[in-house]
């Protein structure tokens, strides 16, 4: 059994080492790096760093270095074949076979190296010719520099079915064609694949030339043309660039993957560095492992037409499988119907940096995607985004990241549809991302309260809910200020009351909200009178001993009427919420593998909590007041 240097190579870039030491080491993030305790030494503070990136770990405790094989046989004691047999099954990698051919394909494949590099130094050459006059004349108008040229190593393919061919003569034809230089046609003599083009070499990540892409000049298809796949070129797990932009990914700590060559060419001419490009396909799973040992989130910055806003579509929806902790996709939008070259062209450095800077995360990109999908109109049409945004958070691998993707994803439901103000003008709560009187509601984070430190009587209050204080509070604060009804009936209506004497008052007032004698001054009074609840009326007035605003005869009627509403809001908000958890506690309960009913389990515990401090900072405001 013979295993090529490449084919190890290809095996330690497929394997993910944190991972692979992740399952029996409890790591931790560290910058770009994890680290640990040491496996091989006994130790108490952790010196053992792993580096996704460079492929390595090492401890500065007893000096452990390797790779992901040498940790297989080091750390777990197996025999070298059995671990490259191990990593070879997880990377998806066949091992080669035990046959005599095998010395063979080792030397064929160092030969296809020195084939591609020939003719990569050949095709520089004929860039410098008279015939290639036109491809210098293109490349100056794209802004490309000499020193970018050499960089890159652009070169040109002349025009003729046999001039490569006879350029590299010497390594044979059957090689040539291996290599994806030549055209086998049966019957036929191979000839040159490419010709009249512009060429890019693509190189793997030690800088050699494994493949090209030629861009044809002047009228004619395809308007590029890539290697065919080879022994050296596996299109789905290359990135055009990746040579050069792991070291700038490092130092701009991010890498920018836009859609083609000239692309990243012209990122590379603005100084961003850190640029890569698929080759012609869909952004792949292999792509994507190599873009995360680049950098945790890498940018996807496609172009603004219709085609790059579906690739980019198509690579959120295929990332959802691996995303983890931390490592994740961001997406940068450009203007319809411009590329990178486009925006900096129009606006410099700066206009890029500026959509750089503001890429979306990956959650936001699929919740806009399937908000656009399709008209949301009708209840089933609401029922069928929120089954489409269920159907991609289950796709998730990661159980954490998962869960919160479902909790995101019910978030921003709400905010769009369950909160909206009622059509009788009444609200149930508070509207998200819009100020309260107290605070502020913002989505993901509930209610925002001010720094006013809690007394040990809000606290409890906000815990404890709808007691018979806080509705005693409400029922004498609406008898004081009867207006507050006509905003806030509903609310009134929904709050639950367990004292049937609180209760029967809180009916009659809201049978009286919309008698227009209830709301001026003394006429709801007269009306619980004339309804006989004059006496627990009055006894309202004379022991509720809370310090809002709107119990006290002195307080400005403005502001005790804003502070009344925001605490029916808030008491009615968490009611709710409290009987919405119950529900969800009982179908987990009774299905408790049922992942959704645990995730809407959790999402309603935080909310019922958020809306608990959002009371008892209301209290806490009003105990202020007194002071």
């Amino acid at each position: 059994m013979s295993l090529t240097p490449q084919w190890l190579d290809e095996l330690r870039a497929r394997t993910t080492l944190s991972t692979l030491i992740g399952r029996t080491v409890k790591l931790q993030k560290a910058g770009r790096e994890y680290r640990a305790c040491c496996p091989f030494h006994q130790e108490k503070s952790p010196s053992f760093y792993v580096n996704d990136e460079k492929g390595f770990y090492h401890c500065f405790g007893c000096s452990a270095h390797g790779d992901a094989i040498k940790y297989l046989t080091e750390a777990q004691g197996l025999p070298f074949m059995d671990a490259v047999k191990e990593l070879a099954a997880t990377a998806g990698m066949e091992v080669p076979a035990n046959d005599p051919r095998a010395a063979e394909r080792q030397a064929r494949a160092v030969g296809l190296h020195d084939v591609m590099a020939a003719a990569a130094a050949w095709f520089t050459e004929q860039l410098a010719t008279p015939e290639a006059a036109h491809a210098r004349a293109y490349l100056a108008k794209r802004g490309v520099t000499e020193h970018q040229g050499k960089a890159f190593g652009f070169g040109f393919a002349p025009d003729g079915r046999n001039r490569l061919k006879a350029a590299l003569a010497s390594f044979g034809v059957p090689m040539l064609v291996e290599a994806g230089l030549l055209i086998q046609v049966e019957d036929k003599d191979p000839y040159d694949r490419f010709r009249g083009r512009l060429m890019i070499p693509i190189r793997d990540q030690r800088g050699r030339p494994m493949a090209f892409g030629g861009r044809i000049l002047g009228d004619g298809e395809p308007k590029y043309l890539n290697s065919p796949e080879t022994p050296l070129f596996d299109k789905g797990r290359t990135l055009f660039n990746i040579d050069r932009a792991a070291a700038a990914a490092r130092k701009a700590g991010r890498v920018v993957v836009v859609e083609g060559y000239m692309d990243v060419v012209a990122l590379d001419r603005a100084g961003i560095g850190e640029g890569v490009a698929p080759l012609g396909t869909a952004l792949t799973e292999s792509q994507m492992e190599r873009l995360w040992k680049m950098a945790d989130v890498p940018i996807l910055c496609f172009d603004g037409d219709s085609a790059g806003q579906k690739a980019a579509a198509r690579a959120a929806v295929r990332a959802l499988p691996l995303i983890q902790p931390g490592r994740t996709l961001r997406f940068a939008t450009l203007p319809a119907g411009q590329d990178p070259d486009d925006l900096l062209a129009s606006g410099g450095r700066s206009a890029l940096d500026a959509v750089l800077d503001t890429a979306e995360p990956l959650s936001a990109r699929l919740w806009a995607l399937e908000v656009a999908a399709a008209p949301l109109d009708t209840p089933e049409a609401r029922a069928g985004l929120r089954r489409r945004l269920a159907d991609h958070a289950a796709t998730i691998a990661d159980r954490d990241v998962r869960e919160q993707y479902q909790a995101d994803f019910r978030e921003r439901f709400d905010a769009l549809f369950q909160r909206a103000p009622r059509q009788n003008g009444f609200t149930n709560g508070f509207t998200p991302g819009r100020p309260s009187q107290r605070g502020t509601w913002k989505p993901g984070r509930g209610f925002v309260p001010p720094s006013r430190p809690l007394t040990d009587t809000a606290r409890s209050i906000g815990s404890d809910g709808v007691t018979q204080r806080v509705v005693s509070a409400i029922l004498t604060g609406i008898l004081r200020h009867p207006s507050v009804l006509h905003g806030h009936a509903e609310a009134l209506a929904a709050l639950p009351i367990h004292d049937h004497r609180l209760r029967a008052i809180r009916d009659a007032m809201v049978d009286a909200a919309f008698d227009p004698a209830a709301l001026e001054s003394g006429g709801l009074a007269l009306i619980l009178q004339d309804g006989g609840h004059e006496a627990v009326s009055g006894e309202l007035i004379r022991t509720n001993g809370l310090a809002f605003s709107f119990l006290r005869g002195n307080a400005d009627p403005d502001r005790a009427m804003r502070d009344l509403g925001a605490v029916i809001d808030a008491v009615v908000e968490r009611a709710e919420l409290e009987a919405a958890l119950d529900r969800a506690t009982d179908r987990f309960k009774a299905n408790p593998d049922d992942e959704a009913a645990f995730a809407e389990q959790l999402r309603l515990g935080a909310a019922r909590n958020a809306a608990a401090e959002t009371l008892a900072t209301l209290v806490a405001d009003q105990d202020g007041l007194g002071n």
